[in-house]
């Protein structure tokens, strides 16, 4: 459902009195901590247990290189992006969507739509992503219960589908305020039992062979390398920061940087932990998902199993929560449309068309995870084309076009740089990936049993 461009108005607050979707989904009554809260659940996800992978792409050094490159401009960028926002506000515009953003700075009605088109690339790929993640979980718990019961992926993916369709009800971003808090939470449980299962695989006797090597060929090498950049940045981003600044109670200065900070002191401890770990003992057979790896199919497993599975419940806990950040921007739009917001939130008239319409979305979200089960090759296409352009590239375009520093300025050309390097990443990410994913393509049919690595 196509939303509109932005009117000659620049939103002024008004429009909001009759505006659905941000009248009700993205309603303004958060507090910092709220945003933090928002922000740690759309960065900090299972998807850091992917980073073990990513590093065999790159090796040790320049793992490290790219994850610390990476948090320092994701932190940078979303910092510049909240003072734009905040600059819009103190000037009588107040913006809660980043497509309306970025058509108001930059004055193009098809920046409108290229936000529009890159961040539902974003929503559905993470949706996806996180139902055919959740699905696995529950297949591991399973396999390790049951090793030969008949149930496949897609009946465990069915199964999420079912909960994330409940869930989907919800009917606010702010809302959401309280499972976030619970999500955190689960992130910073799910780490310290996987760096302490990591850590026990790693001093056993029975530890696994480390190799860390790289790819022999120069241009697969190349390619590995470009396809763990797409990676760490799809990790790293979230190409939803207005929306989660939105649902702060105005004025907003301010607020957004004390989220920034807690979300990225959780990071700091979760991410460094988790890859470090997870490569140090698989090296360049770390799988896409590092429990995986933990969990062979072949042998026992190289933690204890109660660890194991207390950190996979952890993981199919927290995962919900993500599905339901990432689909609020589908929401918004959709109930933008839908929704009359002269009438109540559980009014019949705007409770049917919710029902439905969300619906709709997870049971779309969820066939794709069954009839398409490649997470990890998922991830890099999303980092490639979704994240570098609205997290590495539009924050700074958007800061020099209102902010105007003076071209021989530092900020300018550490803001130029920036746009430069991922512009030249992004396209060679998104070609690396999307290689590997057609790669990927060949080794499972329709509604796999397996995910491909």
């Amino acid at each position: 459902m196509a939303a509109d461009p932005p009117k000659g108005d620049h939103f002024p607050e008004s429009r909001h009195d009759e505006d659905a979707g941000a009248a009700f989904v993205l309603q303004s009554k958060g507090e910092w901590w709220h945003a933090g809260f928002h922000l740690t659940t759309a960065i900090v996800g299972p998807t850091i247990l992917t980073l073990p992978y990513a590093f065999r792409g790159l090796g040790w050094g320049l793992g490290c290189f790219c994850l610390t490159l990476m948090g320092i401009v994701t932190f940078y960028s979303y910092y510049l992006m909240s003072k734009v926002l905040e600059h819009c506000e103190n000037s009588g515009r107040r913006h809660i969507r980043f497509r309306e953003l970025a058509a108001d700075v930059l004055g193009s009605g098809g920046m409108f739509y290229f936000v529009i088109f890159i961040q539902t690339a974003i929503n559905t790929g993470i949706s996806v992503g996180t139902i055919l993640l959740a699905g696995e979980c529950l297949q591991i718990m399973y396999s390790s219960i049951s090793p030969h019961g008949p149930l496949k992926l897609y009946e465990f993916i069915a199964m999420v589908t079912m909960v994330m369709i409940v869930l989907s009800q919800l009917p606010t971003f702010h809302s959401l305020r309280h499972l976030n808090f619970c999500s955190l939470l689960l992130s910073l449980g799910y780490t310290i039992l996987v760096v302490g299962a990591c850590i026990h695989a790693g001093t056993s006797k029975t530890a696994p062979p480390r190799d860390y090597s790289l790819e022999p060929k120069k241009s697969a090498r190349a390619f590995s390398a470009f396809n763990a950049i797409s990676i760490i940045a799809a990790i790293y981003g979230n190409g939803i920061l207005p929306e989660i600044q939105a649902t702060l109670a105005p004025p907003a200065t301010g607020k957004m940087v004390k989220g920034l900070t807690m979300c990225y002191a959780v990071i700091f401890l979760t991410f460094y932990s988790a890859a470090i770990s997870g490569y140090w003992v698989f090296g360049n057979k770390s799988n896409s998902n590092i429990l995986k790896s933990l969990l062979p199919d072949e042998g026992p497993a190289l933690a204890p199993t109660w660890v194991l599975g207390l950190g996979v419940i952890f993981v199919l806990l927290q995962l919900f929560a993500i599905g339901l950040v990432y689909s609020q921007v589908a929401y918004e739009i959709m109930e933008k449309k839908s929704a009359d917001v002269k009438q109540g939130l559980f009014s019949k008239r705007n409770l049917i068309p919710r029902l439905i319409l969300r619906t709709i979305y997870v049971v779309f979200c969820g066939f794709m995870a069954a009839m398409l089960p490649f997470f990890g090759d998922i991830n890099a296409v999303v980092g490639a084309i979704g994240f570098i352009p609205l997290d590495f590239i539009l924050p700074m375009l958007l800061y020099n076009m209102t902010f105007k520093p003076p071209k021989a300025s530092l900020t300018y050309w550490i803001n130029v740089s920036i746009m430069v390097v991922f512009t030249g990443a992004g396209i060679m990410g998104a070609f690396s990936s999307i290689r590997k994913l057609v790669l990927d393509a060949n080794k499972f049919k329709l509604f796999s049993n397996d995910v491909v690595d």
